[in-house]
């Protein structure tokens, strides 16, 4: 009896064990399938859903605006006070050249009890940063700063799509140029020529403009020295006498020259007043 016990027990877990073993390789087998049927594949669980990631979908201005690089137009604008003009301009110059800049604009002036210097200066992009760094040394504080980056990215893009699209139109009226027998043909394509060139003109100008403002910064310092007010100047006794004879000497000659301006009213008065006088002496007689 104990060992007919022990032989369904050993079979029970045999059995349990072949079922366990079936669930892992992922199939079953039927008596009755095919060798190929037999074989059903289990399809995989994912643990955690956010392993399943799958990247949307990009269209076309997306890629270009991700292959163009960033365009940004930098400008800066500084006020600060210095103790020698001359010296802080030295060194304004040679970090333009050593930055690959120019000077666009040179202007000086007087201003409120100071002397000043403005200058407009134009850095390639690249250079904004370290050029600034360099003419800001030495500077205590600064009256005025202003830095502004202007992203311009998608003007640029669409600015240069529409340049694109001209040019391929005026291709194809070139092509249908070619292909016309008319004359009535060849000057309405001429026509239509001429109009989008005049659109491909002025987009590639507004091109080159963006373009130039991208490549090149602009930079405004202005500087200036504090001066001390004008002291007065003293004048001698006899310089004030020769003024005092040369402006009546003026005075005189202004009222020579309104005389002469009056001469025919003075005629008139001289006659009006000689009968006057002439009828007044017969009625005293």
């Amino acid at each position: 009896m104990k060992s007919i016990i022990l032989f369904l027990l050993v079979l029970i877990s045999f059995s349990s064990c072949k079922k366990s073993d079936s669930e892992i390789v992922g199939f079953s087998m039927s008596p009755n399938s095919s060798e190929l049927d037999q074989v059903k594949f289990v399809k995989p669980v994912v643990a955690n859903a956010e392993e399943i990631t799958e990247e949307p979908p990009i269209n076309s201005s997306q890629k270009e605006q991700k292959t163009t690089e960033q365009k940004i137009i930098k400008e800066a604008n500084l006020r600060f006070e210095t103790t020698d003009l001359n010296s802080t301009y030295n060194q304004i110059l040679k970090n333009t050249t050593e930055s690959g800049g120019s000077i666009q604009n040179d202007t000086e002036g007087k201003d409120y009890g100071t002397i000043f210097r403005r200058l407009i200066i134009r850095v390639p992009s690249q250079n904004f940063d370290v050029f600034l760094k360099n003419i800001s040394k030495g500077v205590s504080y600064f009256d005025n700063k202003e830095i502004s980056a202007q992203d311009v990215t998608t003007q640029y893009i669409d600015i240069d799509a529409r340049l694109k699209t001209k040019k391929v139109l005026e291709n194809r009226y070139i092509e249908l140029l070619k292909k016309a027998t008319k004359v009535s043909e060849m000057l309405e394509v001429e026509a239509q020529l001429s109009a989008i060139r005049e659109e491909i003109e002025a987009k590639q100008g507004q091109f080159n403009y963006l373009q130039d403002r991208i490549s090149l910064s602009t930079v405004t310092v202005e500087f200036y020295k504090p001066v001390a007010p004008d002291s007065g100047i003293t004048v001698s006794y006899g310089m004030k006498i020769w003024n005092a004879a040369k402006s009546g000497f003026n005075s005189f000659s202004s009222f020579f020259i309104s005389l002469i301006s009056v001469w025919p009213f003075l005629i008139l008065l001289g006659i009006v007043f000689y009968f006057v006088k002439k009828r007044f002496k017969k009625k005293t007689v």
